[in-house]
């Protein structure tokens, strides 16, 4: 186990959710110099990235923890169309900056229901449904995603206890429910637009995200008394 919290063999707990860990290489970037690992889900196939920071967190706090679902249209594309890509480059910022670990859950694209039903949902909302109910419409689930693989992943890089990167309190209540205790959330959010405005409406009034749609929101911080949030 690293100081960091990263797993050197990726040890497999039969009684959990079964996982599997490689190497640890070095990772330079635009936004830092990480480590990262990857790791796959041996129930499903799917493939996920640790990508850390090779610092411990600062004064002792519980390291940042952001689970970010795979977004090929905002991760790799940077569309307007919602705040996911945008969020990516703020999570790796501030885990780069206070210490943490960002994993990036691949097979998740569009809340789950994949990319092809995700380009027909963004058809309908295209049409003036919202995105539940554009995914409604589809017959499929508003969010399908899973997040055992996630919590037996940071279960088994020794991070039971997190601040967590994110605007989801259902993210914090899955984690939870999987054994791993979230001490703080540490809002993401960005700056809304034009494009993705009603979106981020949507995810705020029906799927309940913390969000303000202040349009001055995603100023890095520059220190890590900044992330006095309230404790949940």
């Amino acid at each position: 186990m690293t100081a960091t919290g990263i797993s050197d063999n990726g040890h497999q707990n039969g009684h959990h959710h079964p996982v599997s860990g490689g190497p640890i290489v070095q990772l330079p970037t635009a936004f830092g110099d990480f480590i990262t690992q990857a790791w796959t889900d041996l129930a499903t196939g799917a493939e996920h990235l640790a990508v850390s920071s090779p610092n411990p967190p600062k004064d002792g706090r519980a390291p940042l923890v952001r689970l970010h679902s795979e977004c090929l249209t905002g991760d790799v594309f940077g569309s307007y169309r919602c705040d996911c890509g945008e969020q990516l480059a703020y999570a790796l910022e501030l885990i780069n900056e206070f210490g943490g670990t960002l994993l990036y859950l691949r097979g998740q694209e569009g809340r789950g229901i994949g990319l092809a039903n995700k380009i027909k949902a963004y058809a309908l909302q295209e049409a003036g449904f919202d995105t539940v109910e554009a995914n409604e419409q589809l017959g499929l689930p508003v969010d399908a995603r899973c997040y055992k693989a996630a919590a037996q992943i940071l279960a088994e890089m020794g991070l039971h206890e997190v601040r967590l990167l994110s605007n989801n309190p259902d993210k914090q209540n899955r984690l939870a429910k999987a054994g791993v205790r979230v001490v703080e959330m540490v809002p993401t959010e960005v700056p809304s637009r034009d494009q993705n405005i009603r979106y981020l409406q949507t995810k705020k009034d029906r799927m309940e995200h913390r969000l303000s749609l202040d349009t001055h929101v995603a100023t890095v911080p520059a220190a890590a008394d900044t992330f006095d949030h309230e404790q949940d």
